[in-house]
């Protein structure tokens, strides 16, 4: 059975089921990001109830293997570019990769299967950059928690085999689709080996009602020591390319910070990750 057509709300635990719920009411869908809010509730009891429900369903253990940024001592952050599939639009951001690779500017790009199979000559591109990283964004870009472990694991499991297979990549970052994950998403990725790699820093580049200055200044807020902070190369962002620009000849060098890899950044000073 193929992850599109599982219908997968009868066998989701309480736990997940509420958790999925709040994903989905947190999701922004016109960028494709989970945005961090509080939620809005009136009765105090409401509120009370979904945080005695949310605490067990993502324990201490879970969240200390999932990596949302890098040492707060070092003095780099990570540029990551998420690639996933789109419906209109070549998926690639030539102009913003033309630029990094100009500028020898370290980034991460985290590829989904479906991308990958529409876009070889791209794909085959980038693992020739040496600066460059390469982690991977699900197969076919799902949202993990409504689906089974089985169903998880095919998923997550589809964009390594094709980097290892087809490119002779051995790839060991991966990002959840949507940054939607639960306990058990988890527990797959290690038990694969792979490291679990979020954000602390959402661009927000998809939306198309935010203009570049407005994506540089909430930049210019967010960005510290060890941020990793999320964008797109797959064309979705308007004004990626613009921003990166910004921010490899402003705000970076203001900061006197560098940018780096996403393994470079979790081995900055010699210190592991938060």
């Amino acid at each position: 059975m193929s992850l599109s057509s599982f219908s997968p709300i009868p066998h989701l635990s309480p736990a997940t089921l509420v958790r999925t719920i709040v994903f989905r009411s947190l999701f922004n869908s016109s960028s494709g990001i989970l945005i961090t809010m509080q939620p809005r509730c009136s009765p105090g009891i409401l509120c009370l109830a979904l945080t005695v429900l949310l605490v067990p369903a993502m324990p201490a253990f879970t969240q200390a293997q999932v990596i949302k940024s890098g040492p707060p001592s070092c003095p780099g952050v990570a540029l990551t570019f998420d690639l996933c599939p789109v419906r209109k639009g070549t998926g690639y951001d030539q102009a913003l990769i033309d630029y990094l690779i100009e500028q020898k500017i370290p980034a991460t790009f985290f590829m989904s299967g479906k991308w990958m199979n529409k876009h070889d000559q791209q794909v085959r591109a980038l693992l020739q950059v040496p600066f460059f990283e390469v982690g991977t964004h699900g197969e076919v870009h799902a949202h993990l928690p409504l689906h089974s472990v089985d169903e998880q694991k095919q998923e997550i499991l589809g964009p390594v085999r094709l980097l290892k297979t087809k490119y002779g990549h051995d790839a060991t970052m991966f990002r959840p689709p949507y940054g939607e994950f639960n306990d058990e998403t988890v527990n797959v990725v290690r038990d694969l080996g792979l490291q679990f790699v979020l954000w602390n820093v959402v661009s927000g580049d998809p939306d198309p009602t935010l203009t570049a200055p407005q994506i540089e200044d909430r930049l210019k807020r967010l960005v510290r020591n060890g941020s990793v902070i999320v964008m797109h190369a797959n064309g979705k962002g308007r004004h990626t390319h613009e921003v990166v620009q910004d921010l490899n000849q402003q705000l970076l060098p203001q900061r006197h910070l560098t940018p780096m890899t996403m393994s470079d950044l979790l081995i900055c000073n010699g210190q592991a990750a938060p």
